[in-house]
């Protein structure tokens, strides 16, 4: 479980997030959405260690992420945020590797090259693994990026944009992979995504932020909604039955009915 109580942070004296305090279930996919501002990123990394909270506790697993020894994290909680500043001489199978320096320091062992064979396979990279980044669309990179973050091998994976760079294919393709590492490797992954539909389609759980604060939370089926979309994003919204589920209609004006 994910537990976050009093969560805040203040950037001035009219930015600020939270407080949040929210309890996210282990186990399937957890999708932030929200317009842009809402917070996500910052939760996200707070979440994940890369910002400390000004007020308020985050626990994962069981653990204190403010306070806990930084391997026992590294090993409960893997993060990609939306901004990556890595060497492109770099070959995929060399950036991936990085995912296990909590368990190698930098010196791989046969379980280590293992793992990162897993990973690399995972999302299919195999005939792309001694490619440098620089020769990769941004799309390769950014499914290299996410092999990095699951070959870390931990049961909390938190993903800032996943699908920035993929064309609609990859982002299809990047939500199955996604969905199989929860389903089949028991992950729990927290995404931030633009894309409502994605989220209706493969979460088990929605958050929806506005203005740093929570302001619905709830199963696809209570989130993905007329009334609430339309209120959460601030422009009309109208959801209809589509072939897989609900999907929302926001691309101009919804008619009023």
């Amino acid at each position: 479980m994910i537990r976050l109580a009093g969560v805040s942070k203040r950037y001035s004296s009219d930015v600020e997030i939270g407080p949040i305090t929210i309890d996210i279930p282990a186990g399937g996919i957890v999708s932030l959405v929200g317009p842009n501002g809402a917070g996500k990123s910052t939760i996200l990394t707070i979440m994940g260690r890369l910002l400390a909270p000004d007020a308020g506790t985050v626990e994962i697993g069981g653990l204190d992420v403010h306070t806990a020894a930084s391997q026992a994290i590294a090993r409960t909680v893997s993060i990609l945020r939306q901004e990556n500043h890595f060497v492109t001489r770099l070959t995929v199978r060399q950036l991936v590797s990085f995912g296990r320096y909590p368990y190698s320091g930098g010196r791989l062992t046969q379980e280590d090259e293992d793992k990162i064979s897993e990973a690399i396979d995972f999302l299919d990279l195999t005939d792309l693994e001694q490619r440098f980044l620089d020769q990769l669309s941004g799309g390769q990179r950014q499914r290299a990026y996410v092999a990095m973050v699951l070959a870390q091998d931990t049961d909390y994976l938190l993903l800032d944009e996943p699908l920035n760079n993929l064309d609609a294919q990859h982002s299809v393709q990047m939500m199955g992979q996604l969905r199989r590492a929860a389903d089949e490797l028991g992950r729990t992954v927290v995404i931030v995504l633009h894309d409502i539909n994605f989220a209706a389609a493969y979460s088990d759980h929605i958050i929806a932020m506005e203005d740093g604060k929570i302001v619905e939370h709830g199963t696809p089926e209570q989130i993905i909604r007329d009334d609430v979309l339309t209120r959460v994003f601030h422009t009309p919204v109208k959801v209809v039955d589509g072939p897989a589920g609900p999907f929302a209609i926001y691309h101009r004006t919804v008619p009023a009915e």
